[in-house]
């Protein structure tokens, strides 16, 4: 969805402690394997047990077949980290408590309704991560695809590799990709409060200081990652300094034929 914003690992621990009531744990687990592998919402919500679930343990890699993956292009396996690999026993042990069995054809997040029959709907699905956002005490705009620009952005800032990102994400483009990933919210979020008039540190002061002292090299290699057009930037500075140096020459036309300007 258009605007929502990914969460940090400070804003999901506290999302995943905010669940209650009788399908807490297959609410939460949702929530926290969506979090970790950044699969899309009609992805997770079309598994099934045994996508997850064999040789009696969670998968270490999880294959989004073709056949549930958007306009069911390319099959794609994301590997599964320790927190969706705890949301897959919690749910494995849930399903054998409530159903009784553990059928691998069984929806992984099913319905309330038709006894397991039927999976979650979109529509279920974000009015079940509703209140643990709300309870969390979060704000700004989230819904289930905040799961998979969490996933994104952090697996952006762990390997700095957009093209890996693109990969995990299923992405055709890497353009697509970009405009998942912002700045580092939680480091925006303190320097926005750093900005306050009530903030003891200056924060203009401290900014400017740091990248007027930065190397050149260093710049460039930020405005990359950023995804500026460097070339562009650096041909925009040089028309700049140009158009100065015609208009200085004007003002003084002695500059133009004094050979040491």
């Amino acid at each position: 969805m258009k605007g929502t914003r990914p969460l940090d690992n400070a804003e999901i621990q506290k999302v995943s402690e905010a669940f209650k009531g009788t399908f807490a744990i297959r609410n939460r687990s949702l929530f926290m394997l969506g979090v970790s592998v950044g699969g899309r919402i009609s992805e997770l919500l079309a598994l099934k047990v045994g996508d997850v679930w064999q040789n009696g343990k969670p998968v270490k890699d999880l294959l989004f077949d073709r056949n549930i993956v958007k306009g069911g292009e390319v099959s794609r396996a994301v590997p599964v980290n320790v927190d969706g690999r705890e949301a897959i026993e919690a749910l494995i042990a849930w399903h054998t408590e409530i159903y009784g069995d553990l059928d691998p054809e069984r929806p992984l997040f099913p319905s309330r309704k038709g006894q397991g029959s039927q999976p979650m709907t979109r529509i279920s699905a974000h009015r079940s991560l509703k209140p643990a956002f709300e309870a969390a005490g979060l704000n700004g705009k989230l819904s289930t695809h905040s799961l998979r620009k969490s996933y994104a952005q952090r697996l952006y800032e762990q390997t700095n590799d957009i093209y890996a990102v693109q990969e995990m994400l299923g992405h055709k483009s890497v353009v697509t990709t970009q405009r998942y990933l912002g700045v580092n919210y939680a480091s925006v979020r303190d320097a926005s409060e750093a900005m306050s008039i009530h903030s003891e540190c200056n924060v203009t002061t401290k900014t400017l200081h740091s990248v007027n002292d930065a190397p050149d090299d260093e710049l460039l290699v930020e405005l990359l990652r950023r995804g500026y057009d460097v070339a562009r930037l650096l041909q925009k500075d040089e028309s700049e300094q140009s158009f100065q140096r015609s208009i200085e020459a004007q003002k003084h036309p002695s500059i133009k034929n004094d050979p040491y300007q």
